[in-house]
């Protein structure tokens, strides 16, 4: 297919792949901060395809996963109210609380409807002024737009039945907090080319220059992920450390002004709690004061909730880069997308459901 084949060429992957193995000299640890880039390089057995020296680890890059257990409880607690009608993306139906998830909810006779757009939500409040229209808003910086218009149209229509249960975090705070770590063995960063068209890549110019690590913007096809890897590599055989775009084609050193503009006109920055990794300061989003009126928790007074993860599930450590999904010994055993543990391994972007999928229960080193 014209625009896909060409970032899938073998002859191209061939060079650059060995190109890699002539350069690398010593141990380097890469993470890629993007679940859609985890599944890549597992489909495609990018890992088995660099040189062994190169680790790759999985980070933070999934939305779903990294919504805390307290936020889903606080959704399955709005979706089972007669007043309301839940609107989710289809990825969060399945994600685990500490007791059900929103498909049970929905079995048991919720309203919770799958939408493909915020806007659909604010659609179904103005259809349904009898009812209570929630929409959770889950995300990084990618979504951050969508969800802003479908609060600033239902200010601009005058709805009062419309509200988001907002759960938006953003990379460079995770990233930021992951480098700090005692345990930290991230040497380089391949950067989520998603979340660089919306924000640029201007602020991980401080991140690289504070902890002396390369921050390459990557895309997801294999020629992408590839030339990633490879240029990180070339920077720290060099000694470098700099943001460099790989994703070109979309990514600008700027972002989407206009997008940005949105986000920042009805969402603020506030500290935010991610799942399996606790309180990041800094890391989310939250509606600014004055769309307080469409804020879910505040409308239905949710308090905070306390909830324990799941002991035996290591998701945590795996969006961290310290375990691999083969390393829990629930993995394919308790935890299965049919039985998950944890969101990992049910999500589209979970590490722990790309290893199901495309290495089954092997236990095979990258």
């Amino acid at each position: 297919m014209k625009y896909l084949d060409e970032y899938r060429n073998p002859a191209i992957v061939k060079k650059m792949v060995d190109e890699l193995h002539g350069i690398t000299s010593r141990n380097w640890v890469l993470m890629e901060i993007c679940g859609g880039q985890t599944h890549s390089i597992m489909k495609n057995g990018i890992d088995q395809l660099i040189p062994e020296k190169i680790e790759l680890v999985h980070g933070p890059g999934c939305p779903v996963c990294v919504t805390p257990l307290e936020q889903i409880d606080k959704a399955i607690k709005l979706a089972g109210r007669e007043d309301v009608i839940f609107t989710s993306f289809g990825d969060m139906l399945r994600v685990p609380g500490s007791e059900k998830d929103l498909f049970m909810v929905k079995s048991e006779g919720g309203d919770v409807r799958i939408v493909y757009s915020p806007l659909d939500a604010v659609n179904l409040a103005r259809e349904n002024p009898d009812k209570k229209v929630v929409f959770f808003a889950v995300g990084f910086e990618t979504t951050a737009p969508n969800n802003a218009m479908a609060v600033w149209q239902a200010h601009r229509l005058g709805l009062d039945n419309f509200s988001v249960l907002v759960s938006h975090v953003l990379v460079p705070p995770a990233m930021e907090a992951l480098l700090s770590s005692p345990q930290n063995k991230v040497q380089g960063y391949l950067a989520a080319g998603h979340v660089c068209t919306i924000m640029g890549w201007e602020q991980y110019l401080p991140i690289a220059e504070k902890y002396r690590v390369p921050i390459v913007v990557t895309g997801f096809e294999p020629m992408d992920i590839i030339e990633g890897i490879l240029m990180a590599v070339r920077q720290l055989e060099e000694g470098r450390h700099e943001v460099e775009n790989q994703y070109a084609r979309v990514v600008k050193r700027e972002g989407n002004r206009p997008a940005q503009e949105l986000v920042n006109r009805v969402f603020e920055v506030g500290a935010r709690k991610w799942r399996g990794m606790g309180e990041i300061g800094q890391s989310g989003l939250v509606l600014r004061p004055e769309f307080a009126a469409y804020d879910a928790e505040k409308v239905f007074e949710l308090a905070d909730i306390e909830v324990n993860e799941p002991e035996a599930c290591i998701s945590g450590l795996v969006m961290q880069g310290l375990k691999k999904p083969y390393e829990c010994s629930a993995f394919g055993k308790s935890c299965t997308p049919q039985t998950p543990l944890g969101a990992p391994m049910v999500s589209s972007e979970g590490a722990c459901a790309a290893y199901f999928s495309y290495r089954g229960f092997k236990k095979t080193e990258a």
